[in-house]
């Protein structure tokens, strides 16, 4: 427990510094919103409205420490401001709608990617020696192609020149968003090659790591010592050998789960998708300040967690780790 306490103390620390970083970047740079937005207009927009936009926006002259006090009051009512570009829509509800889809596209898929590999990771490493070292060598080409080119070949092959699947967007358009059997049906259609995509682009880097990871452990004492008792093949290999070969994917696979909230920006982007990344795309193409830095501090939030969640997961699969603490 006393363990657990110091890594809850760290990480609201290192929460309360996001937190104020997330504050203060926009605040050094050059330039302001408002100043953009009248830059923008060309002319448009009176240049004596630029008190009542800022005013608007929530900016203010006051002195840093107390623009940090109206910015923490705002994170307590979970007031993230306002959105620039589609003003006066407030973040919160832009992030709001965008979470859903990155959640239940990357997160999904990257937990599918994560559990496959790792499987696959430990059959490999108990299989070693025989026909399914041949596997390697296709596992290594496809972990070594990059990201953004495989989802533009799928794009291509199976949606351009097959028509399988929808090169673009959420759903069907013409559809109204509920939960009906038709629009759900639609999610999931539109969501399964960028799935597809995910999953080939970062299963193969769990497979060999965790087959890596795995031959070594099996070559330890206490594995030698417990096939030498007489357990059975899959005691040994899923009791003793996976459960501490998996202790450095933990760590990896919870950075994956942090950068779930950021969403696979270059597969959003690609295919068009309506989830945080592309939303954090079009905020950076309009300059909309607001809308980056929610979701900059979502996203940070997001990882924060995700490595607590890890440490956690240490506590249980890691004995050694409660007896440190």
């Amino acid at each position: 427990m006393r363990y657990l306490a110091r890594k809850l103390g760290l990480y609201a620390f290192i929460a309360w510094a996001a937190l104020t970083l997330n504050f203060l970047i926009p605040r050094l740079m050059p330039g302001d919103p408002v100043s953009l937005l009248l830059e923008s207009s060309q002319g448009a927009i009176d240049p004596e409205a630029k008190a009542a936009i800022a005013e608007a926006y929530g900016i203010s002259d006051d002195p840093l420490i107390v623009q940090y006090g109206h910015y923490l009051a705002g994170l307590l009512r979970l007031d993230l401001g306002l959105s620039i570009s589609q003003y006066p829509v407030p973040v919160t509800d832009i992030i709001a709608r965008a979470l859903p889809w990155t959640l239940g596209l990357v997160g999904v898929a990257t937990i599918v990617s994560f559990l496959l590999g790792t499987f696959l990771g430990v059959v490999l490493a108990w299989r070693r020696g025989t026909w399914s070292d041949h596997v390697l060598p296709a596992l290594t080409f496809l972990n070594a192609i990059p990201y953004f080119w495989m989802a533009l070949i799928l794009v291509l092959v199976l949606s351009v020149t097959l028509g399988i699947f929808p090169n673009a967007g959420g759903y069907e358009r013409i559809l109204f968003p509920g939960w009906n059997l038709e629009f759900v049906g639609s999610v999931i259609y539109h969501a399964l090659l960028p799935a597809i995509t995910i999953v080939l682009g970062s299963f193969a880097g769990w497979v060999l790591s965790m087959r890596n990871m795995t031959v070594t452990v099996l070559g330890e004492d206490y594995v030698s010592m417990a096939e030498a008792k007489g357990l059975p093949h899959r005691q040994v290999l899923f009791g003793y050998a996976a459960r501490n070969a998996i202790l450095p994917s933990i760590t990896g696979f919870a950075l994956s789960l942090g950068a779930v909230v950021g969403g696979s920006m270059l597969t959003e982007v690609i295919f068009n998708y309506p989830g945080v990344g592309y939303t954090l795309f079009t905020a950076v193409q309009t300059q909309d300040f607001a809308l980056m830095q929610g979701l900059f501090l979502i996203i940070s939030l997001t990882v924060i967690a995700a490595n607590l969640l890890a440490d956690i997961a240490y506590v249980f699969l890691d004995p050694r780790t409660r007896q440190g603490a």
